[in-house]
């Protein structure tokens, strides 16, 4: 039994807390964490796939859609790159991990520029699948509008479907390069 008054308040505004918590209306969460994973298989060996994507400069020579992506530091984590795209949108991304033995870098983007999303993190990796490669690219972000009732473009599906049309578009390309040689 409490009986010291201290021991009492603590036990009333414990009891006052729970019973706010429990009679407040119901708030919608917000946007949550999206995620978007794409693989290709290229008849052609690892590292000659890794030596084609490797360079965190290297985007503009393998993605049709970019016409520039230059990188102020090249490899080295905290390099920044500036995607200027062929339709005149524009990424810049910072690199945060790179891994040449384990062929894949891992770069972010704070915001997604020209894509409809936030706090965009991507990794890129080559694996060995005998004599061919396994590039995947995949990526986590929030969609483009943070707040509820996002508008059509920026929405989850619109972040979704923007991602998804990257990574397809850019290893699609990279595995007819790939196998043309």
């Amino acid at each position: 039994m409490l009986t010291h008054p201290s021991g009492r308040r603590a036990l009333s505004v414990l009891l006052a807390s729970i019973l706010l918590a429990a009679s407040a209306p119901s708030q919608a969460h917000g946007p949550t964490r999206q995620k978007v994973s794409e693989k290709v298989t290229i008849e052609a060996p690892a590292d000659a796939v890794w030596a084609k994507i490797k360079n965190f400069n290297a985007l503009k020579d393998w993605h049709p859609a970019v016409a520039d992506s230059a990188a102020d530091k090249g490899n080295a984590e905290g390099s920044v790159r500036t995607v200027k795209l062929k339709d005149g949108g524009m990424l810049v991304e910072t690199l945060e991990g790179y891994d040449e033995a384990k062929m894949k870098y891992n770069y972010r983007a704070k915001d997604g520029g020209a894509l409809p999303v936030t706090n965009y993190t991507s990794v890129l990796s080559v694996v060995a699948d005998g004599g061919k490669s396994v590039v995947e690219w995949r990526g986590a972000f929030y969609r483009g509008y943070p707040n509820n009732d996002p508008p059509p473009d920026k929405n989850d599906e619109a972040a979704i479907k923007a991602v998804t049309g990257v990574y397809r578009d850019g290893l699609a390309h990279l595995k007819k390069m790939m196998e043309s040689k």
